[in-house]
């Protein structure tokens, strides 16, 4: 499988909300689910719940199933008709300075 590469630089394959979506195991599925939601509660600060989090098919593609559709960072690389946000003038912008305060290889 192609690694599919988000707009500010992450692989959906080593993304476990995209992992998630494609488990055929309910259980399963929603262990993941839990634990997606205690680290984002633990390194973003957000409270969400297991059933917040939605499937997701990667920033880039076109099934609509996206799990932050108000990704600001998403947003704006497709308004700009951007490939990546490393082709755009800005970078790094504040957005993605602040995605990388929170994770640490995210700038790499």
């Amino acid at each position: 499988m192609a690694e599919q590469t988000s707009y500010c630089g992450g692989t959906c394959q080593g993304c476990a909300i995209y992992l998630a979506t494609r488990l055929d195991d309910e259980h399963k599925r929603l262990e993941m689910r839990t634990e997606i939601a205690r680290q984002i509660e633990t390194i973003y600060g957000h409270h969400c719940h297991p059933e917040d989090i939605a499937d997701c098919d990667g920033c880039k593609a076109t099934s609509g199933r996206f799990f932050n559709t108000d990704c600001a960072i998403r947003n704006c690389a497709r308004q700009k008709n951007l490939e990546s946000c490393t082709s755009c003038r800005d970078y790094p912008c504040d957005q993605l300075k602040e995605l990388s305060s929170a994770e640490e290889k995210a700038m790499e």
